[in-house]
């Protein structure tokens, strides 16, 4: 590890006495997680009991998880959407108690049409930052040598946009990087200003201009998919950023707004010994990979549900690395804590939010009932149920997570799923009712008449959704077209989805039409694979995992259909470059 500066120095062993006592505080808490969890109800309803929200709910007459029940139902974002209205509108008393401040609101797409603004006051970020500091610490810790050295770390703007009364709407990662101390936010190899780059290309290639010459001890982007771009496009425009980190320059190749592109000159060191060293790299290697120019301590991206599937690509560019995963979190809050490598499973976050379990077999019932951690079993399988400092109680998540096992008292989870009737290849969370809004739309907007659909997840590079349709007769639409029109109506609806094909981590919807009476029979093998509950089968217009077309069209007694020859998108087709392996 290259020699720190005196001062820094300094801040390192201050910096690991503040990790260790952080730590043991939470573990303590994990250990006697009941009793914490009983405090942090008591602290949210003391909080927020003065809200008209609270006094609309008696929320000063609850002191117990049994009296919360009794007094509210399990809530979802439309149960609170008047009282962010107002809060949207400055009016803070609505949903939060007295002396509470709305640093912003984060958006996260919502299971309609409208994106959710989920709240995040002063108390959140604490708790929020609390967390990402237990887990942040205890990877530097598990790693030696890692303290003090360069990060590189992908966030988005905290100001996309503004409420009528001023308060910025955004991402909270913008947030996080903005409030972040200072001599960790001396490590970023990317400045603030870096979010603000619209277009994706320009901006993983700005970030790998900037990180490139570091010494880097880890890379972090919840996403997977985020870190192989990342490599892959400096690999791609390897003798662009070479020239570039020789020059001292910035590509004027890339869309990079103006004041951005001022803002990071000063960053643009002119390096010709490294430029030299990444020349020979790639040429030796006939790729330039992340692997060569650094020496990483460890890599931090999710594993849990379909992220898993990105990390047979990781070795080729990064080299056998640990894999820290960052937890199970989400804009409304961090529910889990990793404490070690190559799991998705982690401590349940027992000192920010109160959680609830709904049994997973449950879920769809409507007399579905929450139990607290004192009942969870190891191996079990529940929906979360949050209670925030942003004034959400009881708020339905729909992350699936399966217990497997303790800390202390504090279950330790691991992320399954986003929903019953959820799909999330890239992180784009893509709703069931999203899926049948859009085919609404297109049918609307197009003329068509498509009734009989279904969108499954396919697991390629990139991943992407394959749309299985019956086409009435008197319809003559290109496959192409319905594809591509779908498509373009998700990211509409979906400002993830959006995300996702924008940054290319996405493919384009390949369509697949099927003949009359085809869906039918899927229908029928779908019911026969759930004996007892006939009655209760509907359609699934969206699958929920990959693979899950191949299993039903391999049982139906007529050929599996196929996307017809020069109609239906292919990688070559697509506008988004596939993540190659190097060499």
């Amino acid at each position: 590890m290259p020699r720190l500066p005196w001062l820094d120095r300094i801040f390192l062993v201050a910096a690991e006495q503040h990790a260790r006592r952080t730590l043991r505080r939470f573990l303590d808490e994990a250990r006697s997680a009941q009793k914490t969890q009983q405090r942090i109800l008591l602290e949210k309803l003391r909080r927020h009991a003065p809200s008209d929200f609270g006094r609309r709910h008696s929320l000063n007459r609850i002191h117990s998880p049994a009296d919360l029940a009794a007094a509210l139902p399990i809530t979802d974002y439309e149960f609170f959407s008047p009282y962010i209205e107002r809060l949207k509108n400055g009016e803070t008393t609505a949903l939060l108690g007295p002396s509470q401040r709305v640093l912003m609101f984060a958006l996260t797409s919502g299971t309609t049409h409208a994106p959710k603004y989920i709240p995040v006051t002063t108390e959140f970020l604490a708790e929020y930052k609390r967390g990402w500091n237990c887990w942040g610490l205890r990877a530097l810790l598990d790693h030696p040598g890692s303290f003090l050295r360069h990060i590189v770390q992908v966030s988005s703007p905290m100001d996309d946009q503004k409420t009528p009364s001023g308060i910025p709407c955004g991402a909270i990662t913008g947030l996080m990087a903005a409030t972040q101390k200072r001599l960790v936010r001396k490590y970023y190899t990317a400045p603030l200003a870096v979010a603000h780059i619209a277009d994706s290309l320009a901006k993983y290639y700005t970030i790998m201009r900037l990180s490139i010459p570091h010494d880097v001890a880890f890379l972090i982007a919840a996403n997977p998919a985020t870190l192989l771009l990342l490599a892959q496009t400096a690999n791609d425009h390897r003798e662009s950023l070479i020239r570039d980190i020789h020059d001292g320059t910035l590509s004027s190749a890339f869309e990079i707004p103006a004041p951005v592109r001022s803002a990071l000159q000063p960053r643009c060191i002119a390096d010709p010994a490294r430029a030299k060293l990444l020349d020979r790299l790639a040429s030796q290697h006939g790729a330039l990979r992340p692997r060569d120019y650094w020496n990483l301590a460890f890599l931090a991206h999710w594993t849990g549900g379909t992220m898993g599937l990105y990390r047979t690509r990781f070795p080729a560019w990064f080299g056998d690395v640990p894999v820290r995963d960052p937890g199970l979190l989400a804009s409304e809050g961090r529910m889990s804590i990793p404490i070690d490598d190559n799991t998705a499973a982690g401590i349940l976050d027992v000192s920010s939010h109160f959680f609830e379990f709904i049994p997973a077999e449950d879920y769809d019932s409507p007399s579905r009932r929450a139990v607290t951690i004192a009942d969870v079993a190891p191996g079990r399988e529940y929906f979360l149920v949050l209670t925030t400092s942003s004034g959400l109680f009881r708020y339905d998540i729909g992350d699936r997570v399966r217990v497997t096992g303790f800390f202390g008292e504090a279950p330790i989870v691991e992320f399954l799923s986003k929903g019953a009737h959820t799909s999330s290849l890239a992180g784009e969370k893509l709703t069931e009712h999203q899926v049948i809004a859009a085919m609404k739309q297109l049918n609307q907007s197009g003329g068509l008449s498509i009734e009989n659909f279904v969108l499954a997840p396919h697991w390629a590079e990139p991943p992407a959704y394959k749309l299985y349709y019956e086409s009435p007769l008197n319809d003559t639409t290109a496959p192409a077209v319905v594809a591509q029109h779908l498509d373009e109506t998700l990211a509409r609806i979906n400002l993830e989805y959006a995300s996702k094909r924008d940054s290319h981590r996405l493919g384009a919807v390949q369509p697949f039409p099927l003949p009359a009476g085809f869906l039918a029979k899927w229908d029928q093998a779908l019911r026969r694979r759930q004996p007892g509950r006939a009655e209760q089968f509907k359609h699934v217009y969206l699958l929920s995992e990959c693979g899950l077309d191949d299993a039903m069209l391999s049982e139906l007694p007529i050929d599996a259909p196929s996307a017809p020859a020069g109609k239906g998108p292919s990688e070559s087709q697509s506008p988004n470059p596939v993540v190659r392996q190097p060499g």
